[in-house]
């Protein structure tokens, strides 16, 4: 047994987070045992890994790796055992076994999931600009939107909106209330880009009264009012028709079914569901 502080020297050509964090989770089995980890990202040649082992030699470091590049794995390997250095492949043994299974080459491309998370931002940005522009609280969204969700109070059209961000489309919506114009930016735009939300008004009637419990209020709102409702849908069913949009009739559709058939409107062609 020794008393001396064990260092992971975490060694990765990209950032080095899956090593550090898989170190982390080993470190963390020994209780009372205190690590010290040291992270050097980006090696992406030889004499790198040189100064870094001389380093680790000095402290009796553990080596612990994720390189993709083979050539740095099998010299990390070889110059490790003539130091006598413990070394541990995070990456290879996996990407080996993949190969296998599957018969193929892997790339070899160092960094390659951090150009994947470029999809992450673009979802997340796209988040960010459904909730920024939901419910028409800003109409300029409009005139940047992929997609703009129009239609009455309770059509969906919030979780519809936040659905296709997920997908990375940045979608914008605006309610239709008879009492209210809709904003000009709604006609200065293409209206392939807009899609109507609809729904029978005996189903919106039910959800609005719902709607109003929840809230504390009596149904006998004028929101929940079935004459009241239609009069919304034809003042809707107006609009949509002046814009030219496709309309989806969203009675008794998940949301993951409505969004396919929006999916397919905006990139396939144009249909009234």
């Amino acid at each position: 047994m020794t008393t001396q502080m064990p260092v992971l020297y975490v060694i990765s050509d990209a950032l080095g987070e899956t090593a550090e964090f898989v170190g982390r989770a080993a470190a963390a089995q020994f209780l009372g045992v205190k690590t010290r980890i040291r992270r050097v990202p980006y090696v992406r040649d030889e004499a790198h890994l040189e100064d870094i082992m001389e380093e680790a030699l000095a402290e009796e470091a553990i080596l612990v790796y994720t390189l993709v590049l083979k050539d740095l794995r099998d010299y990390i390997e070889k110059r490790a055992v003539e130091k006598g250095l413990r070394t541990v492949d995070i990456l290879g043994p996996l990407i080996g076994e993949l190969s296998n299974l599957t018969g193929n080459e892997p790339t070899h491309t160092p960094n390659i999931i951090h150009r994947l998370d470029e999809q992450y931002f673009r979802k997340v940005e796209a988040i960010e600009f459904a909730v920024k522009y939901d419910d028409g609280k800003d109409s300029r969204g409009v005139l940047y939107a992929d997609v703009v969700l129009i239609g009455v109070s309770r059509t969906s059209k919030t979780p519809l909106s936040m659905y296709l961000a997920h997908k990375g489309l940045k979608a914008a919506n605006i309610p239709l209330v008879p009492e209210v114009d809709p904003p000009e930016e709604l006609f200065r735009i293409s209206p392939r880009k807009v899609i109507g939300l609809t729904l029978r008004p005996e189903l919106l009637n039910q959800i609005r009264t719902e709607r109003l419990k929840t809230l504390g209020l009596g149904a006998a709102a004028d929101y929940a009012n079935l004459e009241r409702i239609m009069q919304e849908l034809e003042y809707a069913r107006g609009i949509m028709k002046r814009i030219g949009c496709p309309i989806i009739d969203a009675t008794g559709k998940a949301v993951e079914e409505t969004a396919s058939i929006a999916l397919e409107i905006l990139f396939k062609g144009e249909r009234n569901v």
